[in-house]
């Protein structure tokens, strides 16, 4: 029983992992926003131009 409480004890997680993975996920969104922003966004205004022009 003593290693089972030790095991518990010792069990902390990996927070700062989880911490740089979610950092680093939102710096990759961030990046990919600023690059494909500007086009989304002119493919966005030629769809609205097509659908009010009908």
């Amino acid at each position: 029983m003593t290693s089972l409480t030790q095991l518990l004890r010792d069990d902390r997680g990996d927070v700062p992992g989880w911490v740089l993975i979610t950092l680093m996920t939102a710096g990759l969104v961030i990046i990919i926003w600023a690059i494909a922003g500007p086009a989304l966004s002119g493919v966005f205004e030629q769809a609205i131009d097509r659908v009010v022009g009908f």
